[in-house]
């Protein structure tokens, strides 16, 4: 009885050996396929597993044993590559970097982080595996794509923690870390769409329209209004991603909603989807149309995470958010709405967020809420039209009115059915 006590006792640390076995197995299947690698599919196999012994005998011995362990198999792999002695050679840091990260594993999975475990090892596995695409990467993006990435991280990290999270004004509605946390994310969202569409270059056609949406619209159509006058065999170029950039506002709405105030999803996104399914329906028409041999013009967008440019966007937030609380007091809706249309000729995301804030704090209920952002995107619509009629080809404008009236028709409809 005591010997089946004992050998259960044993048994029951298999499954971390065996989750640990797996671990080393995936990581090692990729390093095996590599050339230039002086480990493969055993090593990281038994690494991953000495990981996990080691961890199992520093509970009952020392915790050194761990450590230990780490610094044994680094000096093995740097002993291994430091017997080749061709300089054109792989130098091999990749491979032993992802050893010790193996080992790593190999250990967490003892103290019982076995989720946490697999997930970092098929992240370090698909970082092996797309080496080719990840420089492709780092080469297209310019020092000035680094720069932005550093000053979202300012943004980010280093403004927004300093910030006092209090309401200040006569209705409470002015919150500095509030205000700029959704300049932080504007920016957020505008730098995924500016470095994705620095990635794409030249290659994708209108498909720069969903990533020039998520930057800025409003610049996307100025852009390539002037492109239709310039050349008329781009005119259906044209069309297609200016109604694509506008159909991405309502994605990038959503986006803005789910993460600021997502209670309110339920009722404003049918009224989103109405403008998207009209919209959509109209810029499939002219997607047929389209010859995407076209080589495309990149708009140029200015950097959305700069600290001025960010900036400016806190102040335009504050201020309509501002307006909003003091005109819907002393006016009602119309007050409301009337702001809605104004601010959104140039800025749909800050009548939005300042919206959904003032629904969050009790200011507006959520028929209210949806109605400015509505109108807002209608008044952006009615801005880009004009701009398409005064800078744009007269073909571009009787191509781009039906799509973008489409659009702003549907969020009509669905406004209906809301109310």
């Amino acid at each position: 009885m005591h010997t089946e006590f004992t050998l259960n006792g044993e048994l029951a640390a298999l499954p971390h050996f065996l989750t640990s076995l797996a671990i080393g197995l995936l990581i090692g299947l990729e390093r095996e396929r590599s050339p230039g690698s002086r480990a493969g599919l055993r090593t990281f196999a038994l690494v991953a597993l000495f990981g996990t012994l080691a961890a199992m005998l520093s509970e009952k011995a020392t915790p050194w044993l761990l450590l230990g362990g780490l610094i044994i198999v680094g000096l093995m792999m740097v002993a291994a590559y430091s017997r080749v002695k061709d300089d054109s050679a792989d130098p091999g840091t990749t491979t032993i970097a992802a050893i010790l990260v193996c080992y790593g594993l190999g250990a967490s999975v003892w103290y019982g982080n076995d989720k946490l475990a697999i997930m970092l090892a098929i992240i370090t596995t698909v970082l092996l595996y797309f080496k080719a695409e990840l420089h492709g990467i780092t080469e297209k993006l310019s020092r000035r794509d680094l720069i932005s990435m550093l000053q979202f991280g300012v943004l980010t990290f280093i403004i927004l923690p300093i910030l006092p999270d209090h309401n200040y004004g006569p209705y409470e509605a002015l919150n500095p870390h509030q205000i700029w946390l959704m300049v932080v994310l504007i920016s957020g969202v505008s730098l995924a769409g500016y470095v994705a569409m620095q990635l794409i270059g030249k290659r994708h056609g209108a498909v720069l329209g969903l990533f020039g949406g998520l930057v800025s619209s409003t610049a996307t159509t100025l852009v390539y209004a002037r492109r239709s006058v310039e050349n008329e065999d781009f005119t259906h170029l044209s069309v297609a991603v200016i109604l694509i950039a506008n159909l991405t506002v309502l994605l990038r709405l959503s986006i803005l909603c789910a993460a600021a105030s997502p209670s309110i999803l339920p009722q404003l996104l049918p009224v989103l989807g109405c403008g998207f399914v009209l919209g959509i329906a109209v810029m499939a028409f002219w997607w047929r149309k389209l010859n995407q041999q076209h080589e495309v013009t990149l708009p140029e967008i200015k950097n959305p995470t700069e600290i001025r440019t960010a900036a400016a966007f806190g102040l335009i937030y504050g201020s309509v958010l501002f307006f909003s609380a003091w005109l819907s007091d002393i006016a009602g809706n119309s007050g409301l709405y009337a702001v809605a249309l104004v601010s959104g000729l140039t800025d749909v995301d800050a009548i939005t967020l300042s919206s959904l804030r003032l629904y969050e704090i009790g200011k507006l209920e959520a028929a209210q809420a949806i109605i400015a952002i509505a109108l807002a995107f209608i008044s952006n619509v009615g801005f880009k039209l004009g701009l398409i009629f005064f800078i744009g080809s007269k073909l571009l404008v009787r191509q781009c009115v039906s799509g973008l009236l489409a659009s702003a028709a549907g969020l009509g409809l669905g406004l209906l059915f809301l109310l």
